[in-house]
């Protein structure tokens, strides 16, 4: 099997100590860090210093999403969207309904109604993600309809967390995460339903209404650079699909059983693909792959063919998937998972 060396393209260290903060992530050029008292941002090429916003609840009680120029963070909590600014302002704030596992009925006000509630402290969660220009906040919310639960996309003007438009996921999730589209009024969203059921949509919002598209039963990976293809795997981790955009067609698959065999140990434990995965250019993509006995490797994948090409290595050591960071590029963790890596293919 051929193997091609992964080119640095940037670093940036975990400014947050693990033991009280979650691991690194990367978004739009970005690292990303949360903590339970706040999320620290820092530029991957080092230009500008440690940016730290003051968070509203801790990190169990949500997600958070960071505009494309790292100005503003939107906390994805149990009850509200807040977006705030660096300096700790509150620029605005969106009320929905309650994300309790609980099926929590309470319109709630502020976070201290619940903060010492068992039931909230395991509460399911949305999600939210900026358009790549920064023009629009989309968030996967849960809807306040008295004892019935029910969830919706919203797209909201994130100067003023205006509602510009919103339409029913017919989702009953216990977690959600967007990837972005290259065109800025398109999203994706993959929404976890469980063991057995994660569905992906895409939504596109045309200025006036959110339009959406509920396709496969699968776990979103990336979508290609030109935005005319997604790529997924299956909850069991069995293939991955290469799915057209707009209209969903399925185009390809990759068995998990093609990754070379004598690259891990015998036995009945069978190879994994990753819940997580890159297109860093059209027609290639950054895969890995997972072995109960052997760990993780990382795969370059020809989508074309659906075939893979080679074994990715890295001049230093690494942790976990390879991830989206954009055109060009994945990222990964460092291998201690105190710093995040990004990385390119050595003829780009």
């Amino acid at each position: 099997m051929e193997r091609v060396e992964a080119r640095p393209a940037g670093a940036a260290d975990a400014p947050l100590d693990l033991e009280t903060a979650d691991a690194p992530q990367v978004a739009y050029g970005f690292l990303v860090q949360r903590g339970d008292a706040e999320l620290a941002v820092v530029a991957l090429d080092g230009s500008e210093p440690v940016v730290r916003f003051p968070a509203p609840w801790p990190r169990r009680f949500g997600t958070v999403a960071v505009s494309p120029d790292g100005g503003v963070a939107v906390f994805a909590g149990v009850h509200a969207l807040q977006a705030v600014d660096a300096h700790g302002t509150l620029l605005w704030e969106h009320r929905h309904g309650c994300w309790s596992a609980a099926v929590c009925t309470e319109d709630h006000a502020s976070f201290t109604e619940y903060a010492d509630d068992e039931d909230h402290a395991w509460a399911d969660s949305g999600s939210a993600a900026f358009s790549p220009d920064g023009k629009l906040l989309w968030a996967h919310v849960r809807k306040r309809l008295g004892d019935d639960v029910a969830e919706e996309w919203l797209v909201l003007d994130p100067l003023d967390g205006r509602v510009l438009g919103r339409a029913d996921t017919d989702t009953v999730g216990s977690g959600s995460f967007h990837i972005p589209h290259p065109d800025p009024s398109r999203m994706g969203l993959s929404v976890g339903e469980g063991e057995e059921t994660s569905p992906v949509l895409w939504g596109h919002w045309d200025g006036s209404e959110v339009h959406v598209q509920k396709f496969v039963d699968e776990v979103l990976l990336d979508v290609s650079p030109s935005g005319r293809e997604f790529m997924s795997t299956d909850t069991g981790q069995w293939d991955l699909y290469l799915t057209a955009l707009p209209d969903g067609r399925a185009l390809r698959r990759l068995a998990h059983d093609t990754v070379p065999a004598e690259l891990f140990p015998m036995g009945e434990q069978r190879v994994r693909w990753d819940f997580e995965g890159a297109i860093p250019h059209d027609g290639l993509a950054v895969v890995g792959s997972e072995h109960p006995q052997d760990g993780s490797r990382h795969w370059l994948v020809d989508l074309r063919t659906m075939t893979v090409r080679a074994r990715i290595t890295y001049p230093s050591p690494v942790s976990g998937p390879p991830r989206p960071a954009g055109p060009g590029a994945w990222w990964t963790l460092s291998a201690d998972h105190r710093g995040v890596r990004l990385w390119s293919l050595p003829d780009t």
